[in-house]
């Protein structure tokens, strides 16, 4: 099987953005996840479902794949192929193995930059997949460090938290580059006007927090940020979950990612996230170009639904092309052709 392909240019956003509305093509890894593969399987069942516009391809052991085919209709088998593929990138693996065509995200990779599939999806490892994506799709301009964007339904609405676990990095540079995207994904993906962007620390108070934080602080404040969002300084926890003081919150991938399953953990027992919105058990790889969907390594069934819907969604929007634009160009407005897919 021939290996990875060398990154491609950012024309792949374009191909993503011109699909047509409606029909999208989304790889799904059968082998990621804790629970992989029954509820990968069972989550491929619910989006198919749900989604009459929704194709799959189907990355892992054929036997499994035919799980998904028996359980369909004879017409809803058409919506569906297989990728053979036996090899998996476990969690104590090391991620660049990710990059072989013969593991299930380097194949799902794979078959994005080849135009077989518009993105990809995979409960798999965080830090195998991100690997696979920057070495197949190639970084943005500017972008050093891809960020997990995750939207959470908090009280005032939704927040965009990033990053959740693409870079354990905490330096100012890039806290800040993170600032664009988020404010730039909050615009495009949820509508936001005007986002509030925060940076999550101990305390509101200016000169809170460890020194990548106190250095990250100013940086903020002087970063020309895009869609009309404006820096409202540190926020505290508690805020992520509110909404009420910021649209986007942004911090390092280790703290995003403790963060974000402590919310989780949360929601479990409060009997699950609040109604006007699903639990944040997906997030969106910023910074290459193409569209990832990055799922918990715990998620069930519904999850991995959710994760594939999400991917969909983003496709539909050309979310991808229209945030690279604007985290590019700050000062650029936010246009319907930017979050919309033409018919």
């Amino acid at each position: 099987m021939p290996g990875v392909p060398a990154p491609v240019s950012g024309d792949r956003d374009t191909v993503v953005a011109a699909a047509q509305p409606g029909a999208v093509r989304i790889a799904v890894d059968l082998l990621g996840g804790d629970r992989a593969p029954a509820v990968v399987v069972d989550g491929a069942l619910r989006a198919l479902d749900a989604d009459a516009d929704l194709t799959l391809l189907l990355v892992g052991p054929p036997e499994v794949a035919d799980e998904v085919v028996a359980a369909l209709s004879p017409a809803d088998r058409l919506r569906v192929t297989v990728r053979p593929v036996r090899g998996l990138v476990t969690m104590a693996d090391d991620p660049t193995l990710a990059v072989r065509a013969e593991t299930t995200i380097g194949a799902a990779v794979h078959a994005a930059t080849t135009g077989a599939a518009d993105a990809i999806v995979s409960a798999g490892s965080t830090g195998a997949t991100v690997t696979a994506a920057v070495l197949g799709f190639g970084r943005w301009s500017g972008v050093r460090r891809p960020a997990l964007a995750a939207i959470l339904p908090a009280m005032s609405g939704p927040v965009v938290l990033l990053d959740v676990g693409g870079s354990l990095e905490a330096r100012a540079g890039t806290l800040a580059r993170h600032a664009v995207l988020g404010a730039a994904y909050a615009a495009v993906v949820n509508g936001t006007s005007a986002p509030r962007v925060g940076l999550l620390s101990v305390g509101v108070e200016g000169g809170k927090g460890d020194r990548p934080r106190r250095a990250a602080d100013p940086a903020l404040a002087a970063e020309p940020l895009p869609a009309g969002a404006r820096y409202v300084g540190l926020v505290e926890g508690n805020d992520v979950t509110a909404g009420n003081r910021a649209d986007v919150v942004v911090t390092d991938g280790f703290t995003g990612n403790i963060l974000l399953k402590g919310i989780e953990g949360a929601y479990d027992l409060a009997g699950g996230p609040p109604r006007r919105g699903g639990a944040p058990r997906a997030a969106a790889l910023l910074g290459v170009a193409g569209t990832v969907v990055v799922c918990h390594g715990a998620a069930g069934a519904a999850d991995l639904a959710s994760g594939i819907a999400l991917a969909a969604r983003l496709c539909r929007q050309g979310a991808s092309a229209a945030v690279r634009t604007l985290s590019a160009d700050p000062q650029r407005d936010v246009r319907p052709s930017d979050t919309e897919v033409s018919a």
